[in-house]
């Protein structure tokens, strides 16, 4: 029994729902991280709430100010990774913390990993020695990478954050964003992630543009989720690992959401509610290597599922 005085928890969904049924799946296998984060965005959106994402984030913070500990599923291991770090600036950035102390502290990290161009690797050597997964290349002189940069880099203006790695590291996605010829789905969602942010609007929106008809063109997009078969695969993907409208345009405000009709969007949202599991939990779609990676990704999916569908008006 409850002591006299304590805080109630968090009321829960109504039964049966989509939302009550991630909660479940949400509380039966998540870490503390993901079920801070679900309480935040689906049960309170309090201040104490967002308090205790930041607590649980704080576990995976490193003495350098950059995250490790398997943030990101896919590496693990103790050392601070650009990709972990990303990570984290998207949690905070979840709750309105994405300001202040905190986020000056990790542009000081991101500066003394960076390449010569000013720019993210998408794997620091320091993960040597660590498990990892096989498709991630771990080399000793890593180049930058636009996967790893663009991201961040859009979050960091969106947040209206001013240092002195912005510089060098923006012109370093502009330049990789408008000379894209020929991509693959991740690459395209960082680079709408930068285009999102970025403060040059007009010259956002001439890119975006021009990065939704080479979507089109290169068929990165499923549009008819009755026919996803018909279209291929990235060279390195999982079988079957396809992107959808809303992979890239994950809320109504984002650029990318111009690419896409009425139609083709509401096609999408649709076949993503349905790809909610009996579990409660939404499927991960790209390559498994190790049987926890694939436990601590689902509710982080899962997560990003319903804030995509709430971020669209679809009723939860």
């Amino acid at each position: 029994m409850a002591e006299t005085g304590a805080s109630p928890l968090p009321s829960s969904p109504s039964p049966h729902t989509p939302l009550s049924r991630a909660e479940h799946f949400v509380w039966l296998t998540a870490r503390v991280l993901e079920q801070r984060r679900f309480a935040y965005h689906f049960l309170t959106g309090s201040a104490a709430a967002a308090d205790a994402v930041e607590t649980a984030l704080a576990a995976y913070r490193n003495e350098d100010d950059g995250y490790g500990h398997a943030l990101e599923p896919d590496l693990r291991g103790p050392v601070s990774q650009p990709l972990h770090t990303g990570h984290a600036l998207r949690v905070l950035d979840s709750i309105g913390r994405c300001s202040g102390q905190r986020v000056e502290r990790v542009c000081r990290y991101l500066t003394t990993v960076s390449t010569p161009e000013g720019a993210l690797p998408a794997v620091h050597p320091s993960q040597r020695g660590y498990p990892c997964a096989p498709f991630v290349p771990i080399v000793d002189d890593p180049p930058s990478d636009l996967l790893a940069t663009g991201p961040v880099v859009g979050l960091l203006h969106r947040n209206e954050v001013w240092h002195a790695w912005l510089f060098r590291a923006t012109d370093f996605c502009w330049s990789a964003v408008e000379s894209l010829k020929v991509s693959h789905p991740y690459e395209i969602h960082a680079a709408i992630a930068f285009l999102d942010g970025v403060p040059d609007r007009s010259r956002a929106r001439t890119a975006a543009d021009r990065l939704g008809r080479l979507v089109r063109e290169q068929r990165l997009v499923v549009l008819d989720p009755e026919r996803a078969g018909d279209c291929p695969v990235a060279p390195g993907y999982a079988p079957g690992e396809h992107h959808y409208p809303y992979d890239y345009a994950k809320a109504p405000e984002s650029l990318a959401r111009a690419w896409f009709t009425e139609e083709e969007m509401a096609l999408a949202l649709d076949h993503l509610r349905s790809e909610q599991q009996e579990d409660g939990g939404w499927p991960v779609n790209w390559r498994q290597w190790a049987p926890g990676t694939a436990l601590e990704a689902r509710p982080m999916v899962t997560i990003e599922a319903l804030r995509t569908l709430r971020a669209y008006g679809r009723p939860l």
